[in-house]
């Protein structure tokens, strides 16, 4: 048997090879374009999970349990009014916390990957309206408009930041996790319990008024003397010395013991006004500042 050969005329036949070869340098270059792009993109950035123990601008990163979280913040008993600012805030957790109870929190963190981790954390609370994350050095950040102060540093980062809370208004609290701010001594101790294993004590200070100096009140003469929320001095009357004992600021508020009397007060700037108790009797009390 015999088959019939196909005939096709020189046109055609280069015709149909021009064609070919456009087809496959086409596919050629798109196959090429294809791996050039899928080149040219970045790989995605993996997530960033923090460490325990990874190091930081001054300290290294150690969470605190939840369980001293909530007991910190009860301490200073955070209110919706209050303006809380954690200074070194890792992963955001006191800082979402604090905005979880209300309050208007900000977290200052040196290291820009914790401080996007925070962003999302409070983002999936829904909290990124009160729970705001500065990027920044907690030693060049202005936090002067806290009213409450939280922090886990070393103790000679609490000493350094110590002139600057106690410039601040009388009656911000401040409350460190396991780390004291050197010879102020803490207003309170508390230890937590529960899910917390390490680190589990906190300390709070409650910023005192400044009282140190001479005090008027009628003809007696009041000279205090302070050490951070510790008063001492002597009350004047005709001539006659008598030593100031017990006396302590807790923010505002002031209250020692001279000769038979017992006064507290609310000290505000230059004036103090409050009572004075003694045989049995408690009158009105108040004094202004006229020297220091």
């Amino acid at each position: 048997m015999f088959r019939r050969a196909l005939s096709i005329n020189p046109e055609t036949a280069m015709s149909l090879s021009n064609t070919s070869r456009r087809t496959v340098l086409a596919l050629a270059l798109s196959i090429f374009a294809s791996g050039a792009f899928a080149q040219a993109q970045p790989a995605a950035k993996a997530e960033f999970v923090p460490e325990v123990g990874q190091s930081g601008k001054d300290v290294v990163w150690v969470p605190t349990a939840q369980g001293l979280v909530d007991r910190m913040l009860d301490m200073v008993k955070l209110t919706p009014k209050d303006i809380h600012y954690d200074l070194g805030s890792g992963d955001g957790r006191t800082v979402i916390t604090a905005a979880r109870r209300g309050a208007t929190a900000y977290g200052v963190e040196y290291n820009p990957d914790m401080v996007e981790l925070s962003r999302r954390n409070a983002a999936k609370e829904k909290l990124a309206g009160k729970a705001t994350f500065i990027h920044g050095d907690i030693f060049e950040t202005d936090f002067s408009k806290a009213t409450v102060i939280t922090l886990f540093l070393l103790p000679e980062l609490n000493v350094k930041l110590r002139p600057k809370i106690l410039d601040m208004k009388p009656g911000t609290r401040v409350v460190s996790n396991s780390f004291t701010m050197g010879d102020w001594k803490s207003d309170e101790t508390q230890t937590a319990k529960g899910d917390c294993t390490s680190y589990c004590t906190a300390y709070m200070w409650i910023v005192p008024a400044k009282v140190a100096g001479v005090w008027k009140s009628g003809n007696e003469e009041f000279k205090f003397a302070q050490e951070y929320q510790m008063v001492h001095g002597s009350v004047g009357v005709a001539g006659k010395l008598a030593p100031v004992l017990n006396g302590r600021m807790r923010g505002e508020e002031i209250s020692f013991t001279a000769g038979s009397g017992r006064y507290t007060g609310k000290v505000s700037g230059d004036r103090i006004e409050g009572t004075v108790t003694a045989g049995g009797k408690t009158s009105p009390w108040v004094a202004t500042r006229s020297g220091k």
